[in-house]
């Protein structure tokens, strides 16, 4: 039996409270993040210290960090789409739906999700 939307816990990327949940994983229909509730737990930011974005790897992410892209990402409003192997230098990290703000060659200014790169060492 599913709970009432009251009960099940917000979208912890957009803080959605429209969540759901589907074979033990809770959905967010607004951004259309998937997580379990031990997920949620430890991706939440402790009062105590800055948020910790890290990679596709788990890798801590840094401002200035050059990150190479795993997946080819299709671009809204462009023709083509950023390639995997694209390198990424000089990431800022924002908060937002979008861990990353980044200039891409031949693309511009854009967010990335940090779950799609890998910090190049």
């Amino acid at each position: 039996m599913l709970s009432p939307m009251s009960e099940l816990p917000p979208c912890p990327k957009c803080a959605s409270a429209y969540t759901w949940v589907d074979q033990g994983r809770y959905h967010c229909p607004e951004c259309d993040h998937e997580w379990t509730t031990a997920e949620a737990a430890s991706a939440t930011p402790t009062e105590d210290g800055p948020r910790v974005v890290k990679d596709a790897s788990g890798n801590v992410l840094q401002d200035g960090d050059t990150v190479t892209v795993i997946k080819d990402l299709k671009v809204r409003g462009a023709s083509g789409s950023v390639k995997v192997g694209t390198k990424v230098r000089n990431i800022r990290l924002v908060d937002g739906d979008h861990d990353i703000d980044c200039k891409i060659d031949g693309f511009g200014q854009m967010g990335l999700k940090s779950e799609f790169v890998r910090k190049v060492t």
